[in-house]
C-alpha cells in the first residue's frame, strides 16, 4: 500500500479541521483490488461493472405450485361446471426433460419448474380438485406418498389467461444488461445476485484492516478488578467497533501501559495485519503523553519519508491530533486524543472517512442535515474552534444530550447525531438552524 507524504507545518500552527481531513484524504490511498470468492467479499466495494452473462430467470417458470394447461381448455371454468383434463405426468424444477402439454392435457407442475411445450399458463393447484374428485384442494400430496397424482385427471373450477403464474425468461434482467456498478459495497442481496448469474470469484477493494490501540497505565480490562486510580479501557471497545461499522476489519489491542519503547514495540508487531493504525491516548503535552514521545520522531534510512505529525486542530473536543505514517509499508496512523468522547468525535471526522477512502468508497463522509435546535438554553462555544457537541436527531430536530466536557460517555451512548457549531459563531439559540452530522 502506498501512502503520499502528510504534510508539516510549524509548531505553533492552529490547523482548521478541514485542513486536517483534507491532509488524511490526500495521504491515504485506495488499498489495491484483489480477487475473492463471494462471501470473502461480503462488505468489500467492486471495482468493475458486471454485466449479465445469462438470464434471470434463464427460462420461463411457474411461480405456483399447480398445473400448467393450453389456455382454451380451461376458458369457462367454475366449480358447477369444471373443466376435466387428462394429467400427463409432473414436471419438477430442474427436470430438463419436458413433457408436451397438448390439447386437454394438463401437467402437474412445481413453482420454479420450466414451463413445458404446449402449456400457455398455469392453474394453481387451489383453483382445482388435486386431482381428487372432490372440492378445491389445499395442496397436493408428496410424490412420494401418492405417485398416482402424476396421473388421471384434474377438474380445473376457474379459468385463467394466458402466461399466468408464468416468471418470464429475462424478467429480473436480461444477458448483458449491467447488474452491479463499481463503487458498489457488496451486501447480502448483491452477493445474492452475483451468485444468481454465475459468478463465483469478483474482482474488489479488500475491507482494510485496522488495528486500535489504546495507552494509558491506568487503564484496566473489562471484568478486571479496579484499583485506586484506575478506569476501564473503554476506547479501544468503542473505535474497534466503529471501526467495524466504517466496514473495516478491525483488531482490538489490549491497552499499553506509558512506556515509549514498549509502545513502539507493540505498534512494529501490529504491522504485519494493519492498513490503517488507530491510537488513543496520549498526544497531549503531558510529562506522560506517550504516543507523542514513541512516535514524534524524524524519518530514517530504512523508512524514508515516514514519521508522524503531532498537531493542534481548532475543534472542541478533540485538540490534540497526530497524523503520519510508519513502518517499511509507511501505513497510516492517527493517533487520537484520551478523552472518550474527544476519541469517538475524531474517529468520526477523521478516522472513518481515511478507512472508507482505504475501502475505495466515493462518498466517505457521514450525512449531513441541518435541524431546527431544541434547547432549555443558547449552545455557547469557543471563538475560532469548531464544537461538536452530541444530540438526538428526529423529524427535522436535534436536542443536545449531555454536557460539552469529553468524558461524559453515558451522554454519548444516547446520542445519534453531532451538532456543528462553527468557529465564527459563540452562540446558538433554541430554534435556530444548525448543522447536523448523522451518525446513525
Amino acid at each position: 500500500m502506498s501512502t503520499a507524504a502528510p504534510r508539516t507545518a510549524g509548531p505553533d500552527h492552529l490547523w482548521s479541521v478541514d485542513e486536517h481531513l483534507a491532509d488524511i484524504l490526500a495521504t491515504v490511498r485506495p488499498l489495491e483490488p484483489i480477487e475473492l470468492q463471494l462471501l470473502d467479499a461480503q462488505g468489500c466495494v467492486l471495482v468493475e461493472d458486471i454485466t449479465v452473462p445469462v438470464s434471470l430467470p434463464p427460462f420461463d417458470n411457474s411461480s405456483m405450485d399447480g398445473y400448467a394447461v393450453r389456455v382454451a381448455d380451461i376458458a369457462g371454468a367454475s366449480e358447477q361446471y369444471p373443466a376435466a383434463l387428462e394429467v400427463i405426468g409432473d414436471v419438477a424444477a430442474g427436470q430438463a426433460d419436458l413433457l408436451h402439454v397438448g390439447p386437454g392435457q394438463a401437467a402437474r407442475i412445481m413453482t420454479g419448474a420450466p414451463l413445458p411445450p404446449g402449456a400457455e399458463t398455469v392453474v394453481p393447484v387451489e383453483w382445482t380438485d388435486g386431482g381428487l374428485g372432490e372440492g378445491p384442494a389445499a395442496g397436493m400430496r408428496a410424490r412420494s406418498l401418492a405417485p398416482e397424482g402424476a396421473t388421471g385427471q384434474v377438474c380445473v373450477h376457474r379459468p385463467a389467461p394466458a402466461r399466468a403464474h408464468v416468471r418470464a425468461k429475462g424478467s429480473d434482467v436480461r444477458a448483458g444488461d449491467r447488474a452491479l456498478e463499481a463503487g458498489t459495497v457488496l451486501g447480502p442481496p448483491q452477493i445474492s445476485l452475483l451468485a444468481a448469474i454465475g459468478r463465483g470469484t469478483v474482482r474488489v477493494r479488500p475491507r482494510p484492516r485496522v488495528v486500535v490501540l489504546s495507552t494509558g497505565s491506568e487503564l484496566v480490562q473489562p471484568d478486571e478488578e479496579l484499583r485506586p486510580g484506575q478506569i476501564y479501557d473503554s476506547n479501544s471497545f468503542a473505535l474497534t467497533a466503529a471501526a467495524r461499522d466504517a466496514g473495516a476489519i478491525a483488531y482490538r489491542v489490549g491497552a499499553v501501559a506509558d512506556d515509549a519503547a514498549t509502545l513502539r514495540d507493540t505498534i512494529d508487531d501490529q504491522l504485519v495485519r494493519a492498513d490503517l493504525m488507530v491510537t488513543t491516548g496520549g498526544v497531549s503535552v503531558g510529562a506522560y503523553d506517550v504516543v507523542k514521545e514513541a512516535l514524534s520522531y524524524a524519518a530514517d534510512e530504512d523508512e524514508p519519508g515516514s514519521g508522524v505529525d503531532f498537531r493542534r486542530v481548532a475543534m472542541q473536543p478533540g485538540k490534540p491530533q497526530g497524523f503520519g505514517s510508519i513502518g517499511p509499508d509507511h501505513t497510516p496512523l492517527l493517533a487520537l486524543p484520551g478523552n472518550p468522547v474527544s476519541s469517538y468525535v475524531s474517529f468520526e471526522l477523521f478516522v472513518r472517512p481515511a478507512i472508507r477512502t482505504l475501502m475505495g468508497l466515493g462518498d466517505v463522509h457521514r450525512p449531513r442535515t441541518r435541524a431546527k435546535l431544541t434547547a432549555d438554553r443558547a449552545l455557547t462555544s469557543p471563538k475560532g474552534r469548531r464544537q461538536f457537541l452530541r444530540g438526538r436527531y428526529a423529524d427535522g430536530t436535534v436536542t443536545p444530550v449531555g454536557g460539552a466536557d469529553s468524558h461524559l460517555v453515558a451522554a454519548l451512548a444516547q446520542a445519534n447525531a453531532l451538532i456543528v457549531v462553527p468557529e465564527d459563531v459563540e452562540s446558538l439559540a433554541p430554534g435556530t438552524e444548525a448543522d447536523v452530522v448523522l451518525l446513525g
